[in-house]
């Protein structure tokens, strides 16, 4: 069994013999090269091949599935960057400030469209389940996309609301990657189910952890915006839970700071967001949800060494300061 750092280096090696963009026009796949080479943590790719693995072994099909869900990931990327706003990413500055928001539109197209090329590297016994799955969940994280900017019309949405947001945005993409790792290993229904649900809840407790450390975390170690989601009007965790535990006086002033902008806004609600103790609470709920996901990998009957690797994993996302 590999380990996450050993999955990854032996996909970031398939990626760049297979990921091959064509020299012109520069102006469209410059971008695509840009936000790949700027790394990331290659985490749904890597929980893909881990899934293989965990029932069954590494194929050719697996690292061509993984590179499709890669590919699609950082074309999400390029288009909500444009969506938000982003002035930064992985500590660099975003495709559409880099190359121009036109050039990021386009070159976020044909990224997609190079998704389902790498699709087509799936062997054909398992091609027509895969793609079902990468197609539901690629709808799925539209709509997740699209609640999310509605959000950030409305001044309280319900933490039930918020969290069926995340699941589509962010959890589903995680969920299908596990799944397609293994549905190529041969794994059964229910074991496909129950891997589905554990990246399910990764994904949410994963996107709860971003929430509280885009304001919680420090600029220098996220390579984010700090306070990037205050500023934005983002509805995180961190603002639902804040309004559900505010009384009169406190949702009031919350509902002020949506009027103010740059360094004072960040300020003024970070600062209610302590006499609240979201902090904790916020922390409380990522604990929660991370011990559903680790059920779900317990229920599995495979040898714990089998599991180990996504265990291991799992701590170290949730773990993690920035």
């Amino acid at each position: 069994m590999h380990t996450f750092q050993e999955i990854t280096r032996k996909f970031e090696s398939f990626l760049e013999q297979e990921t091959i963009f064509p020299d012109t026009p520069a102006h469209l796949y410059d971008p695509c090269r840009y936000i790949l080479e700027a790394g990331g943590k290659r985490i749904r790719p890597a929980l893909c091949l881990m899934a293989a693995e965990l029932f069954g072994t590494l194929s050719s099909s697996a690292f061509h599935a993984a590179a499709a869900y890669e590919l699609f990931h950082n074309f999400t990327l390029i288009h909500d960057d444009i969506m938000d706003h982003a002035p930064l990413r992985r500590g660099r500055k975003t495709v559409h400030e880099q190359y121009g928001m036109a050039t990021g539109i386009l070159s976020g197209d044909v990224m997609s469209i190079y998704a389902y090329r790498a699709l087509a590297g799936v062997d054909s016994d398992c091609l027509p389940q895969i793609l079902q799955l990468f197609n539901r969940t690629a709808i799925e994280v539209c709509e997740g996309q699209q609640l999310d900017m509605d959000y950030e019309q409305q001044d309280e949405i319900s933490v039930a609301e918020y969290l069926h947001m995340i699941r589509l945005k962010t959890s589903v993409l995680l969920a299908a990657c596990l799944q397609s790792g293994a549905i190529l290993s041969g794994a059964s229904i229910q074991e496909q189910q129950l891997i589905y649900e554990f990246g399910i809840n990764l994904g949410l407790a994963f996107q709860l952890q971003d929430d509280y450390l885009d304001t919680f975390g420090k600029n220098e170690q996220t390579g984010k915006q700090q306070g990037g989601d205050i500023i934005a009007g983002k509805k995180t965790i961190l603002w639902v839970e804040a309004l559900q535990s505010a009384d009169t006086a406190s949702k009031a002033a919350l509902l002020q700071t949506t009027a103010l902008s740059g360094n004072e806004k960040i300020v003024e609600t970070i600062a209610l967001y302590d006499s609240l103790q979201i902090a904790s609470k916020a922390r409380k709920l990522i604990h929660e949800i991370t011990e559903k996901s680790l059920t779900c990998l317990k229920e599995l009957k495979q040898d714990e060494s089998r599991k180990r690797p996504l265990q291991e994993l799992t701590s170290l996302l949730l773990e993690r300061k920035y």
